[in-house]
């Protein structure tokens, strides 16, 4: 396995790692899905280098304007819990309050 498959795979596993075992608050949680969009959209440029083709150079480019809408609603929910529930906390968010 290559350096940047591995860089790839670890970057991916911790981040989901994080969002499984670390879920105070949401800010951490949105900080690990950044995380691992990040990590696919590097595996999604370096993808086409690899493989020597021009067919899939816009899927990364495309996966960074999900990630950018992904970012902008996830810190526009943070705002809202905060506002509404006074702290950013997990366990003060409840879906049957809403």
């Amino acid at each position: 396995m290559s350096l940047p498959h591995l860089s790839f795979y670890s970057a991916f596993a911790l981040s989901s790692l994080g969002l499984a075992f670390h879920r105070t608050h949401l800010i951490s949680a949105l900080l690990c899905l950044e995380s691992m969009m990040l990590s696919m959209y590097i595996a999604l440029s370096i993808w086409p280098v690899e493989n020597q083709t021009t067919t899939f150079t816009a899927a990364p480019i495309l996966m960074l304007t999900f990630s950018a809408c992904e970012a902008g609603t996830g810190l526009a929910m943070l705002v809202a819990s905060t506002r509404t529930h006074g702290s950013d906390h997990l366990h003060n968010l409840n879906m049957l309050q809403c």
